[in-house]
């Protein structure tokens, strides 16, 4: 797997407001496997741009509401 990302994430929180989804569930559902949502969940991995869109549709919002990336402070 990649390095870890800047890039943060509310998929625990948007499959336990969709039903209680598992992490299996999930990963069935888009194509990847329970290990890749784990890594992707914490942080550790991001996702192919295919399949950021594959879990923001199977969870039924926006990918905005999925995926955060910080803001660039200025100084």
């Amino acid at each position: 797997m990649g390095k870890p990302t800047r890039v943060t994430n509310s998929i625990r929180a948007l499959r336990f407001a969709n039903g209680e989804m598992t992490q299996a569930d999930l990963a069935e559902r888009i194509g990847v496997t329970r290990q890749t949502v784990i890594a992707i969940e914490q942080g550790k991995y991001s996702p192919t741009l295919e399949t950021a869109f594959q879990i923001a549709r199977v969870l039924g919002v926006p990918l905005e509401a999925v995926f955060h990336y910080p803001e660039e402070q200025q100084s």
